[in-house]
């Protein structure tokens, strides 16, 4: 049974930076698709950043510059570093898997295990 779970959530003020956390059992974070996505109120849930099965690493260009995809194997975690965070990236944040042996991990319909998400809240 694979399963996200991820922290790291908060209210901070624009300009601040946070680091989320997903914990993952169930599944190894190395060689599978992983990705970040968020959803903010009335709006879709997007990808924001991803790491491919190459080890490779995508963003949606919102985020480019700013926030940073790692993963370490040890501790079957995947972490996504926040900086310079503006208000428009409040939204719940959310960890997602692919098993797939192909996959793009900004893609919502590519990925096959969520985590129940984690709020992200940038006051101006």
């Amino acid at each position: 049974q694979v399963q996200l779970v991820e922290s790291g959530g908060d209210s901070v003020q624009a300009g601040g930076s946070l680091r989320l956390s997903c914990a993952v059992s169930g599944l190894s974070v190395s060689g599978n698709c992983m990705g970040w996505f968020r959803q903010a109120p009335g709006k879709e849930r997007e990808g924001v950043a991803g790491l491919y099965i190459d080890g490779s690493t995508g963003y949606v260009d919102s985020v480019k510059g700013r926030f940073t995809i790692s993963q370490d194997n040890a501790k079957n975690t995947v972490y996504l570093q926040m900086n310079v965070l503006l208000p428009e990236d409040t939204a719940m944040y959310y960890c997602a898997a692919s098993g797939r042996w192909r996959c793009n991990p900004l893609a919502r319909g590519h990925m096959d295990y969520w985590g129940m998400g984690t709020l992200v809240t940038i006051s101006s």
